[in-house]
């Protein structure tokens, strides 16, 4: 198999790490990675914050719901969709006032940051570190702008960990080509519910096996409960807030 698509097929979300450091010259060659990333219109619009000292790091664990490993990972970053730049420098050569309120820059912005930071896990897990992203900064984004001194028109998308495994756990198991692939025309999910049904029951039985029997959900319980859980009702204002969404 090529070598690029084997380790991409072995990603795993790495949450305990050894104390060895990451050189400055690893970390900045994994965010010119991310910068090599595929960027809509040529924006760049993306910001890495790199969170160092104690202090700074068990505030982002604690905000994030009590997740420890932000405060063992080699390196603890974020990641903002970042139009504040763009705003600034497009107003001194352009003759009119820039706006990045539309909804379609919101969703560039973002799409970037996705692409930008995958590239950085790719290239971090091809130097053998391991990396997890943590969506639960989104908990309390006006304590991540207030703690990251973001203006206008930059809002933090997610954090990731990034550091030398402490563990090997196996890959999730992802869904069947059957339930993603689809052929010329969108395909309801009843057309193929038999494949999500056996997903079920491989998801139930990794989680059987991982967890010692701790956790015996299926794809679509967890599911169910995630929909339930992480809505976090205050990001529409808070986007709002930060200059994004208004259109």
């Amino acid at each position: 198999m090529n070598k690029v698509i084997e380790l991409l097929k072995q990603h795993r979300s790495i949450r305990r790490y050894t104390d060895q450091p990451i050189s400055e010259e690893l970390l900045g060659s994994l965010i010119e990675a991310g910068q090599m990333a595929s960027t809509s219109s040529f924006i760049q619009a993306v910001s890495v914050v790199r969170i160092t000292g104690e202090q700074a790091r068990a505030e982002f664990a604690e905000l994030a719901g009590n997740q420890p490993y932000i405060e063992s990972a080699a390196e603890f970053l974020v990641f903002c969709a970042d139009f504040s730049r763009n705003q600034v420098r497009a107003g001194e050569v352009a003759e009119q006032e820039m706006d990045y309120a539309w909804a379609e820059q919101f969703i560039s912005a973002t799409v970037d940051v996705g692409l930008f930071a995958q590239n950085v896990v790719i290239a971090a897990e091809s130097e053998g570190l391991g990396c997890c992203y943590i969506g639960g900064i989104r908990n309390d984004p006006d304590r991540v702008t207030q703690l990251l001194s973001l203006p206008k028109l930059v809002y933090p998308v997610f954090g990731l960990c990034v550091g030398f495994p402490d563990q090997d756990p196996d890959p999730k198991p992802r869904m069947p080509l059957e339930a993603v692939l689809h052929q010329g025309r969108y395909r309801e999910v009843g057309e193929y519910q038999s494949v999500l049904d056996d997903y079920d029951t491989f998801v139930k039985q990794y989680y059987v096996q991982r967890t010692n029997g701790k956790l015996d959900s299926t794809w679509s319980e967890l599911m169910a409960k995630q929909a339930i859980s992480q809505k976090r009702p205050f990001m529409k204002k808070y986007i709002k807030k930060q200059g994004f969404m208004i259109k």
